[in-house]
C-alpha cells in the first residue's frame, strides 16, 4: 500500500505525507477524532464559516514544520532525517490532547489537567503501540533534545503552530485582518546556537505577525458573543455536576458519567481511552438532551447554545464593573427567573480577560544581523506599537440575561 499519499488543504494547495509512520498515525483512531473537533470551539455560532477543525490545523502545521525544516537545512543547518520526522511527528500531535470545543471544555470534563498534559499522555500512548517509534518526537515535544530551536519551531513566540491557525482561523471565520505571511516568515528562519533566530529582513513581516495576532485575539477569539457562549457551555458543565451531587437526574452516557464521576486529576490507560472517544457531537447530544431537563437552569443555558436563543447580554468595558451595578442586576434577575441566590452565578457571571500579543521577557523573538549579530526583536523595529504590544491588556467583561425592566 503506498502510504506517501497528498492531502489538499484550502490553505497550501498539496499537503505531502512524508513518511509511513506519519501516515499511520494520521490514521490512528486518536487522529482520527481531530476532524471532529473543532479548531474554533462555538466561534462558528460568530462566524459561520469558521467550521474547521483540529485536524486541519495539525496537518497545516504539519506541512509548515516540514518547509521550515527544508529552509534550515537549506542554510546549512544539520537536520538529520530521524530530527526531521520527530519534529514533524510532534507537531503533528501537539494538539491531540484537545477535548470537544476545543478550549472552552479544558479543565471542565477533566480537572486541573491541560490538554497539554492529555497530548504528551496520548503521544506515550502511541509510542507504546507504536513500539518506540516516537521517543525522539517525545523529546522534541517536551523540549528535552538537544537542539532546543526544533522545540522552539513547535513552541515559541513565533512557531509553525502559531503561523498555521492565523493564517487558517482568519481564511475560515473571513477576519482579513489577521492574514499572515507564513511563506515569507518561514523563509526568513534561520538558527543561531542552536536557537531559532529571523534573518534581518524578515523584521516587517514579523511585525506585521504580531500585529495580525493581536487583531485576531481581541476580534475573533476574544469576541463578546463567541467567548459568551463558550461560558455559558463551560457553566452547563458545572450544574450537571452540581446536579450529579444532589442526586437530581441527569442524563449521562457511560463515558460522560465516568469523567464526570471519577473527578479524575491525573490520566491512566482506562481514563485515556473514554476521553479521546469523546468529541463535539457527543457534546451536542446530551445538550439536546438536556433542553429537556426539570432543572430550570440547565435547560435554559442547554438551550441558549443548541437554539442559539435568549442569549445573555455582554459587555466589556476596560475597568472593573462596578458592585452596585452587578447587585441591582441580581435582584432583578431574582425576580424574573425561577432562581434563588445561590444559583445566581450561572446566570450573572463576571470576569477578564487578559492577552499579551508579545512577550520580551518569555522567548523574545532574535533577529540575525548580516554580521552575525543577534538583536531583540522590539528593540530593533520602529514600529513604537510594538513595544507597547508587549505590554499585557485586560478587559472586563459582565454577562447576564435579558431583563424586562430595570428597577
Amino acid at each position: 500500500m503506498n502510504k506517501l499519499k497528498i492531502i489538499n488543504d484550502p490553505i497550501y494547495g498539496f499537503v505531502n505525507i512524508p513518511d509511513e509512520l506519519i501516515y499511520d498515525i494520521i490514521q490512528h483512531p486518536y487522529f482520527q477524532r481531530l476532524r471532529r473537533i473543532s479548531q474554533m470551539g462555538l466561534s462558528y455560532l460568530v462566524y459561520p464559516g469558521a467550521h474547521h477543525t483540529r485536524f486541519h490545523h495539525a496537518i497545516g502545521a504539519m506541512h509548515l514544520m516540514q518547509t521550515a525544516l527544508n529552509v534550515l537545512k537549506q542554510k546549512n543547518v544539520t537536520i538529520t532525517k530521524e530530527e526531521e520526522l520527530g519534529a514533524m511527528t510532534a507537531i503533528l500531535l501537539h494538539d491531540i490532547g484537545h477535548g470537544p470545543f476545543s478550549h472552552a471544555l479544558e479543565y471542565s470534563i477533566v480537572r486541573n489537567i491541560s490538554h497539554e498534559q492529555i497530548s504528551l499522555a496520548i503521544m506515550h500512548e502511541l509510542n507504546r503501540k507504536f513500539n518506540g517509534q516516537l521517543e525522539l518526537a517525545i523529546q522534541i515535544f517536551t523540549g528535552k533534545y538537544k537542539k532546543p530551536f526544533l522545540t522552539e519551531l513547535i513552541s515559541s513566540q513565533i512557531d509553525v503552530d502559531r503561523l498555521d491557525y492565523l493564517r487558517r482561523d482568519s481564511f475560515y471565520s473571513g477576519v482579513i485582518e489577521g492574514q499572515v505571511n507564513s511563506e515569507r516568515l518561514i523563509k526568513m528562519l534561520n538558527v543561531n546556537d542552536n536557537r531559532l533566530v529571523i534573518d534581518e529582513k524578515g523584521i516587517y513581516s514579523v511585525e506585521k505577525f504580531i500585529i495580525s495576532r493581536r487583531l485576531m485575539y481581541w476580534q475573533v477569539y476574544f469576541h463578546k458573543t463567541g467567548m459568551m457562549l463558550e461560558k455559558i457551555l463551560e457553566k452547563t458543565l458545572w450544574r450537571v455536576k452540581e446536579l450529579l451531587q444532589q442526586n437530581k437526574p441527569v442524563f449521562l452516557d457511560d463515558n460522560l458519567a465516568y469523567l464526570f464521576k471519577e473527578n479524575l486529576q491525573q490520566i491512566d490507560r482506562r481514563s485515556l481511552e473514554i476521553f479521546t472517544s469523546l468529541d463535539d457531537s457527543d457534546i451536542w447530544y446530551h445538550l439536546k438532551k438536556w433542553t429537556d431537563n426539570q432543572d430550570f437552569i440547565l435547560s435554559h443555558l442547554s438551550k441558549m447554545i443548541v437554539y442559539r436563543q435568549n442569549l445573555n447580554k455582554i459587555k466589556i468595558q476596560k475597568e472593573p464593573f462596578d458592585e452596585n451595578e452587578i447587585k441591582l442586576l441580581k435582584i432583578n434577575i431574582l425576580k424574573q427567573y425561577p432562581v434563588d441566590e445561590k444559583e445566581l452565578d450561572y446566570l450573572v457571571f463576571t470576569g477578564k480577560l487578559t492577552h499579551r500579543t508579545y512577550n520580551q521577557e518569555k522567548q523574545p523573538i532574535k533577529l540575525l544581523t548580516k554580521s552575525g549579530d543577534i538583536i531583540e526583536f522590539a528593540l530593533a523595529s520602529d514600529q513604537l506599537n510594538i513595544k507597547v504590544l508587549s505590554q499585557p491588556v485586560t478587559k472586563y467583561y459582565l454577562s447576564y440575561p435579558l431583563l424586562k425592566t430595570l428597577s
